[in-house]
């Protein structure tokens, strides 16, 4: 008899802990969950120990309220007629007070937020040309996150940042347009290469009339050194032996460096052969023309 007392006891108590049990739930941080009684929903139970009613209550669903990341690409058409692919990340989450509105106004929130991105970009890109996309890339995001934040609120979503990462456009069109930079990039190349050959050939034709100056000026001097020379020779000749004409010395004086001149040349090694009028007529008229023409450079210095 006693056995038969205890067998329902013991169910009773089995019941009595399982529904204290049942009654019993976690939620882990950074989420919330929603309780529904008999399919409809009651509360939000927040992070950590919670309590509903066994066979009455039960929690519908969990809801995550991280930052969630959606990565679309979006193809349209520019201004220019180029076709450009844009990769967008839209960062979201759910707004805390609005937890009813996230979990059952959209069954699909990453393909919604997908539509009102191509209706923001489409409403934006095909108005621009293609130079001006790659110069609104933070304009374009700007425009998407206003227009997410203010058509997500309602279903209880908070756009946190968009991004426009990157700007790419049809492989031809890229292909000539690093063709364009480039061939603009030689050009300017070429600009300073002929500048820069420029500036030398100016430097070398100025170092060269330069040159050209120094020398003539030293010859000049060289020249007038030499008819001084001769002038103060003449004078003391003159004054040693009376009755010679400034000619005769001249010519004295032009003989002598001829036979020296003969002479240095036959005692160097690596002269070659000279054939020279060596009469006494031949080597009078060559100090004649001598003379004639220092006496015009001297006139000519004066």
């Amino acid at each position: 008899m006693e056995q038969l007392y205890l067998l329902p006891l013991a169910i009773m108590a089995l019941v009595v802990l399982y529904l204290i049990f049942a009654s019993f739930f976690t939620v882990n941080t950074a989420q919330v969950a929603v309780i529904t009684r008999f399919g409809k929903f009651l509360r939000v139970a927040e992070p950590g120990l919670n309590w509903k009613r066994p066979f009455f209550d039960s929690v519908a669903g969990l809801v995550s309220l991280r930052v969630n990341q959606i990565t679309l690409t979006m193809e349209t058409k520019t201004k220019d007629n180029v076709f450009v692919t844009i990769p967008i990340s839209v960062q979201n989450r759910v707004r805390p007070e609005k937890v009813y509105d996230a979990y059952y106004k959209l069954a699909d929130p990453t393909a919604q937020i997908k539509s009102y991105v191509e209706q923001v970009i489409l409403g934006h890109v095909p108005g621009m040309t293609l130079d001006e996309v790659f110069a609104s890339q933070s304009s374009i995001a700007a425009a998407v996150k206003q227009e997410l934040d203010a058509d997500m609120a309602g279903f209880g979503y908070e756009i946190v940042n968009v991004l426009v990462t990157d700007i790419v456009p049809d492989a031809k069109v890229k292909s000539a347009m690093n063709d364009i930079n480039a061939a603009q990039r030689e050009q300017v190349a070429a600009n300073a290469r002929g500048e820069a050959e420029k500036i030398l050939v100016v430097k070398k034709a100025e170092a060269e009339a330069e040159s050209k100056a120094l020398q003539g000026q030293g010859i000049a001097n060289q020249r007038k050194a030499i008819i001084e020379g001769l002038q103060v020779s003449i004078e003391q000749f003159q004054k040693v032996v009376d009755g010679a004409s400034a000619k005769e010395v001249m010519q004295l004086v032009m003989v002598t460096q001829y036979f020296d001149t003969l002479k240095s040349i036959g005692e160097n090694d690596r002269t070659n052969t000279l054939f020279l009028a060596h009469s006494p007529g031949a080597v009078r008229d060559l100090s004649d023309q001598i003379l004639q023409s220092m006496l015009v450079a001297g006139k000519a210095n004066g």
